[in-house]
């Protein structure tokens, strides 16, 4: 098949792709447009729940220590969201992480669930 067989069948199938041909040189160039690179998995929000068993300082400290990219101040937050109204959002992420996460937080005693993302 020739080469312009090859960029007539890129340029139909894949719309956002654009060929240049360069002196002694053909070379691809991809143009994804921002919405095309979004990534279409569902998200699923992480739960913290309010816990009267454990210590403040202790759910504070396990949340830091199940999802590290928490700061100190982030954690405190998200436990006094669940002190105060019952429950508190950890993250938004995949459904493989989220379930970790919650499962992490479950085994350490702290209640936890996760739930779709509207």
């Amino acid at each position: 098949m020739s080469n312009k067989c090859i960029k007539f069948l890129n340029l139909k199938f894949m719309s956002n792709i654009r060929l240049e041909d360069r002196k002694n040189n053909n070379a691809t160039v991809l143009d994804k447009k921002p919405s095309a690179l979004k990534n279409k998995s569902p998200k699923y929000k992480v739960l913290l729940h309010n816990d009267p068993v454990n210590s403040m300082e202790y759910v504070t400290s396990t949340l830091r220590e199940v999802v590290p990219q928490l700061s100190e101040q982030d954690a405190i937050s998200i436990m006094l969201e669940a002190h105060n109204t019952g429950v508190g959002l950890v993250i938004v992420c995949d459904l493989e992480p989220a379930e970790f996460y919650s499962e992490s937080l479950k085994s350490k005693g702290i209640s936890s669930s996760i739930e779709k993302e509207d």
